[in-house]
């Protein structure tokens, strides 16, 4: 991933209200391995269900934000992240709504999938030992995952 500034993040969202930019919590930019992301993904530590995903279409920064669902998946199960494709346990799998953008999002049209409950799918993929995870299976995991966190994001820039 292309690395983001502050001023990158806050204008790239297109479902945002005014009054949602002016709280958006950034994380620490100076940290980030940017080399080892397709996508940054934060939840909000002020705002519980809130989360917040940016990544690179068209050589430009798109940002969502996203609400996680109040309660889990039931424990004991399997579950599958839709972007990452990770089998984890259901309770760290969560169901992640996002208002469209535009009118149709004012208008209270949302989309919602199954994600990562910390949004922290570009580590998950790069989580195995390395004779299990060699480095091309990461970037073609990475490609994939990138590519469906795209396709996830225009359909919510897409008129309902």
């Amino acid at each position: 991933m292309k690395p983001l500034t502050e001023a990158d993040i806050r204008s790239s969202f297109v479902n945002a209200t005014p009054d949602e930019l002016e709280q958006l919590p950034i994380p620490g930019l100076h940290e980030m391995l940017w080399d080892e992301r397709e996508f940054l993904g934060w939840r909000d530590p002020q705002a519980a269900r809130r989360g917040y995903i940016v990544s690179w279409i068209d050589d430009r920064p798109v940002g969502i934000i996203v609400r996680s669902a109040g309660g889990s998946l039931r424990a004991g199960i399997a579950a599958m992240c839709s972007f990452c494709h990770s089998p984890q346990p259901a309770t760290q799998v969560r169901l992640f709504s996002a208002p469209r953008a535009g009118e149709a999002g004012r208008n209270g049209n949302t989309i919602g999938t199954y994600i990562c409950e910390d949004l922290g799918c570009s580590m998950l993929i790069r989580t195995a030992p390395p004779h299990l995870n060699p480095p091309a299976t990461i970037a073609m995991r990475g490609a994939s995952l990138l590519q469906r966190v795209q396709n996830f994001t225009a359909d919510i820039m897409k008129s309902a």
